[in-house]
């Protein structure tokens, strides 16, 4: 029935009959996508709500008058169950960031089409906005309190209660009222794209493309910098994120002033939102929908909002303790333990052989620290290590290993922020000398709390020819 309807709309837009018809993979909604090859190539999509597909329909031929990169629409059935628009290709902008998206290191090509992408947006929220009725926009005209509150009771209801979580809802609901009175403080006549993120991005001849747009509406423009930058698989390093967020601001400011300072803090509420709302669809369309990549992304979202909850919102303090007693269930903090970094440090003699690593990946970091002045050559230090005061006065008087560990704190650091941003999960770093007793125990005892206190990473300590070892559990 659908094909031949599609076939309908294919032969009254081409005159000919398509030769093959092929459906696409389908994406979260209920359209359903075709590709009809024939004389011309199109995309027959059928949709189930009319009203949905005709604000589609509104906001493809309103853009395209704009200058805007978005498919052409050939066809429009009478029924408004089924139209053609221009075949874009296959290239989804999530994929041809896969190798960085995996890697977390991004290749020049990939951050060109990201930077592309990005600072293309400004031109489709305000250019787009011109002229453009806010009327025709499915299910709602505007970012409003409603559609908030909407957003922010799918989160509660098919994602937060599925977990079996107690919550007091009352309580929760006032910071909800809260958080949608934070979200409306700034108005603005622009369109806001609503799920704007690199699946929703076609490259074709090495330029983005726009799609899925039909749940647009009036709104702040934050919103969309927030679905882009922090979408859930996207797995951006956060310095090429503030590099994109820069990008951003940067097109931004070409139609209007732009306060960086207030703009970078009113988008932290936007990103916590995006975060509840995208939440909300992964509970709905993966807990009760059974689809299985939607169950799968799910730990992506919650890594979000671990990352995100490290800095306070004093707005919603009860809405915080329910997020942060969510991201410590156990079915989520087993499966963030399983990624998550561990760097195992360990103090050594030279002369008993440099430790294996157990990981099986060959070792990493391995420092010698013979060179520093050493209180092994005097008696009244023999029955001290590197743990005990007069050694550590020692070797802070001195001054000597003071400076020789800023060196390793800066190569070390570089190389955990790396290894975190790409999923890494063992990271050894080995300090030797002379006995394995003072200068390396110093060493290896100093790295483990200064990167525990500066990245919360699992660390577990070896001094080995002392026979001690210390575990700091990795703060999630």
């Amino acid at each position: 029935m659908i094909i031949d309807e599609l076939k309908k709309l294919y032969f009254s837009n081409t005159g000919s009959q398509p030769q093959e018809v092929t459906e696409l993979p389908s994406s979260g909604s209920n359209r359903r996508y075709f590709r009809l090859a024939g004389d011309k190539t199109l995309i027959g999509v059928s949709g189930t709500s009319k009203e949905e597909n005709e604000a589609f329909v509104y906001m493809a031929n309103h853009f395209r008058q704009k200058g805007l990169n978005v498919p052409e629409v050939y066809s429009f059935s009478d029924d408004k169950l089924y139209y053609l628009q221009e075949d874009l290709g296959d290239t989804l902008l999530f994929n041809a960031i896969e190798k960085g998206r995996k890697s977390c290191v991004f290749d020049d090509k990939e951050r060109q089409l990201l930077h592309q992408t990005i600072t293309r947006l400004p031109a489709m929220q305000i250019n787009g906005a011109e002229g453009f009725d806010f009327s025709k926009c499915y299910p709602q005209p505007a970012f409003n309190e409603r559609s908030i509150l909407w957003d922010l009771n799918y989160f509660k209801y098919c994602f937060l209660k599925a977990t079996g979580m107690e919550f007091q809802e009352d309580k929760l609901e006032d910071d909800f009222q809260k958080m949608s009175d934070v979200l409306l403080r700034d108005s603005s006549n622009t369109f806001l794209y609503r799920d704007f993120q690199s699946r929703n991005v076609m490259i074709k001849d090495d330029k983005p493309w726009f799609i899925d747009f039909q749940g647009g509406r009036k709104g702040p423009v934050y919103y969309d910098v927030a679905s882009f930058l922090w979408q859930a698989k996207a797995q951006f390093p956060e310095e090429l994120r503030n590099e994109l967020l820069d990008a951003y601001i940067e097109a931004l400011s070409q139609y209007k002033p732009v306060d960086k300072i207030y703009f970078i803090e009113q988008l932290r509420h936007f990103v916590l939102f995006r975060t509840l709302q995208v939440l909300g669809a992964y509970g709905f369309r993966g807990y009760f929908e059974k689809k299985p990549h939607f169950i799968q992304s799910v730990p992506f979202a919650i890594a979000n909002l671990r990352q995100l909850l490290r800095e306070d919102y004093p707005e919603y303090p009860y809405l915080c303790t329910v997020l942060r007693e969510l991201t410590n269930l156990k079915q989520f903090s087993d499966d963030i333990r399983k990624r998550m970094l561990e760097v195992k440090i360990v103090s050594f003699a030279y002369k008993k052989g440099i430790p294996n690593d157990p990981t099986g990946n060959g070792g990493g970091f391995v420092f010698d620290c013979r060179a520093i002045n050493n209180p092994g050559k005097y008696e009244r230090y023999n029955h001290f290590t590197g743990l005990d005061e007069p050694v550590i006065n020692f070797l802070e008087n001195d001054g000597e290993i003071t400076q020789y560990l800023e060196h390793v704190y800066t190569i070390v650091d570089a190389s955990v922020k790396r290894y975190l941003d790409r999923g890494f999960t063992n990271l050894m770093v080995c300090f030797g000398c002379t006995g394995g007793q003072h200068r390396s125990v110093y060493s290896a005892q100093h790295l483990a709390e200064h990167l525990h206190n500066k990245f919360k990473v699992k660390i577990h300590l070896t001094h080995r020819e002392q026979n001690i070892e210390q575990i700091y559990d990795a703060v999630l």
